[in-house]
């Protein structure tokens, strides 16, 4: 097997970046041995496959084979891209679960001068994961945080939807509930701009009946899948959508879904009905005041128009 030494000139080894052995590492790509070389000692977050393991880089396999320990939101998921590349970096979980206790012993090996790569379980990590709390503690306490970038499945979807892409607001998950989900839905209606969304393949039928049913003919697009071999991306208005789905049922696999703007002269205002729906769910968790204020702020309305209608929603549930 032909063994080649890629070099790397923008991060050179030196009294910050080399704990014992670092850069000692080794990977395979396209049937070629490559020796890592040295990375400065900090905080390297790595972005990895979202499905296709040829997506990820060069830069991303040298860090991932030279750093001292990989944190890996689930280390099964993770082993098996470092097998494919013959990377034998140890790995630590790295979790919502295990966080708390796990940061600060990962601090502290910062601290010490050893470098720890981040990973999520696929594309870019902080993204709907666990990391960021780790990237705070790390900043707070001075330590060196590089960026490796690459793959997304916010941008993978995006570029393949057919929206807007000048303008696009990343959600994340909505809340499980209907009424939570569509008061939600509701805000994110008046976003001048595409809105991506991750989604349960389980609750996808009825999270797009709750879009259409909110947010009305929006252009939208279901993206699945990404990547990988069954990738499809459906596209149509939210009623198209959640009528296909609604017949088809849920499908497998990762879901990604985009909602595009309002279309010129589409009413983005919201009906009394609705505005009523958001008081009474804010009801449940403030008072009066406190519950105008805040589908105020979320909406746009006039505070004092939400104060009138929040207190005759409040005196209708207590009659």
């Amino acid at each position: 097997m032909t063994k080649r030494i890629i070099e790397r000139r923008d991060r050179p080894a030196g009294p910050s970046g080399g704990g014992a052995g670092r850069g000692q590492g080794v990977f395979t790509a396209f049937g070629l041995a490559a020796e890592a070389s040295p990375i400065a000692a900090g905080l390297h977050i790595v972005a990895t496959p979202i499905g296709n393991l040829q997506d990820v880089s060069f830069r991303a396999l040298n860090v991932l084979a030279a750093a001292d320990a990989i944190l890996a939101e689930d280390t099964r998921v993770t082993k098996t891209l470092l097998a494919h590349y013959g990377i034998a970096t140890p790995l630590v979980a790295y979790n919502d679960h295990s966080a708390p206790v796990i940061r600060p012993r990962m601090i502290a090996r910062l601290e010490a001068g050893q470098a720890l790569a981040l990973v999520s379980d696929a594309g870019t990590p902080l993204v709907s994961d666990p990391g960021y709390k780790l990237v705070e503690a790390a900043i707070e306490a001075g330590i060196p945080v590089t960026g490796v970038p690459g793959p997304s499945a916010v941008l993978s979807a995006l570029v393949v939807s057919g929206l807007p892409t000048d303008r696009f607001f990343f959600e994340g998950f909505l809340p499980p509930k209907s009424s939570a989900r569509k008061a939600r839905l509701q805000t994110l209606g008046a976003i001048p701009g595409t809105v991506v969304l991750f989604e349960s393949a389980r609750r996808l039928p009825e999270m797009l009946a709750d879009a259409a049913a909110t947010l009305g003919e929006r252009p939208a697009a279901v993206a699945r899948e990404l990547t990988k071999m069954f990738e499809t991306v459906r596209r149509g208005t939210l009623p198209e959508l959640a009528a296909t789905f609604a017949a088809e049922g849920p499908p497998k696999g990762e879901i990604v879904v985009l909602i595009g703007p309002a279309q010129e002269g589409m009413a983005a205002a919201l009906t009394d009905t609705s505005l009523d729906a958001r008081i009474a769910e804010a009801l449940r968790h403030h008072s009066i005041k406190d519950a105008a204020a805040i589908v105020a702020d979320e909406t746009g309305t006039p505070r004092r128009d939400v104060y009138a209608r929040a207190l005759a929603v409040a005196k209708a549930r207590d009659a």
